[in-house]
């Protein structure tokens, strides 16, 4: 008898006793009859943000799926082992196809990251321990996005795990994450760090990755003409770590791709404030032509364009901009580590014949 052949058939020995010694709860055969049905009926409909309806399919999803956990956490022995739970609640995801359960363990805790659909609303991170001995859902996490879990090393400190909600991704090849390490804190968990905290306006990343106890995202910078879907602009990547003990991840490396494209648009962005103010000094340094500069009329603007740029490490870059009677072409050149505008005139009007 195989390996695989004897654990299948504990697991329906356990499905089976399991079946007859909790009678407290709905049977598992009748949780996922009703799982399918809500799924079938109303679950594909769900994901609308705000719609009561939805809110209230997920609340009678959740319970079910709930029920399930804490039941076979209940019963104790290989009943609440991961390889069990994750095989009774794959059960849940053949029969809704766009759900997808992943089950680890965090020190006492039973730590689940649930996606209801295809969507990114209703998804959940719930985690179930003893409370006053019994077994029992000790909170959620529900953010916009698909959860990731990773282990995390106690250290010294309560057990504790990452979170990594991953949004969707844009049409240029980027997309929203959120961080989070939640701890256990009493009869419950809460989120000690966030990534937030780095990063305010919100991380948008290429590429991502956790390795044991070390972070890695490749992301958006934005600054003065940043503009979405472009190519070569700047990004940077950095590398976050929890050291033994520590409470939060910090950075311990930073490196920059494609770094001049952000220099040369902070010198654009100073054209353009030097033209709307009038201010000479700064003109005459970032066009030292004079015959280039009194081409400049006061009503030039930067307009929202991908640049022009010659070669990965350019010398030579064309920007866009608009005046009072039409578009403009800018050229750029670098002397040195500092940009210089050597040309500019309006694009010709293509006549119609």
């Amino acid at each position: 008898m195989t390996r695989r052949f004897r654990l299948a058939a504990l697991f329906t020995l356990a499905s089976a006793l399991l079946a007859f010694a909790a009678p407290a709860f709905a049977s598992p055969a009748d949780r996922l009859e009703r799982f399918r049905a809500l799924a079938s009926a109303r679950l594909g409909t769900a994901d609308v943000v705000g719609d009561p309806a939805g809110d209230e399919t997920y609340r009678e999803i959740y319970t079910l799926l709930d029920e399930e956990i804490v039941e076979s956490l209940a019963s104790g022995s290989v009943f609440a082992s991961v390889a069990f739970l994750q095989d009774r609640l794959d059960g849940f995801g053949e029969a809704w196809g766009a759900t997808v359960v992943r089950i680890m363990r965090a020190g006492p805790l039973t730590v689940g990251a649930f996606q209801l659909s295809d969507g990114l609303v209703g998804n959940s991170v719930r985690v179930y321990g003893r409370l006053r001995d019994e077994s029992a859902l000790l909170a959620t996490l529900s953010r916009e996005g698909r959860p990731f879990l990773f282990p995390l090393p106690a250290s010294g400190t309560p057990a504790q795990f990452l979170v990594a909600w991953e949004g969707q991704p844009s049409t240029h090849g980027t997309r929203p994450l959120l961080l989070e390490i939640a701890r256990h804190d009493g009869d419950g968990v809460r989120v000690v760090w966030s990534s937030s905290t780095a990063f305010p306006d919100g991380l948008f990343v290429r590429r991502w990755g956790v390795r044991g106890s070390e972070i890695r995202v490749q992301y958006e910078v934005r600054y003065p003409g940043w503009t979405p879907g472009c190519e070569g602009q700047t990004e940077q990547e950095d590398v976050y770590r929890l050291a033994p003990g520590a409470a939060t991840f910090a950075r311990v490396a930073r490196s920059n791709l494609n770094a001049w494209h952000r220099d040369f648009r902070l010198s654009v962005a100073r054209l353009f404030s030097a033209i709307t103010a009038d201010d000479r000094q700064t003109l005459t340094g970032l066009v030292p032509d004079p015959k280039v500069r009194s081409q400049l009329p006061r009503s030039l603007r930067a307009e929202p364009a991908c640049d022009a740029a010659e070669g990965q490490l350019p010398d030579r870059v064309s920007t866009a901009a608009t005046a009072e009677r039409g578009p403009w072409q800018l050229m750029w050149e670098r002397r040195g580590s500092v940009w210089r505008l050597v040309q500019a005139a309006p694009v010709p009007s293509r006549i119609v014949q």
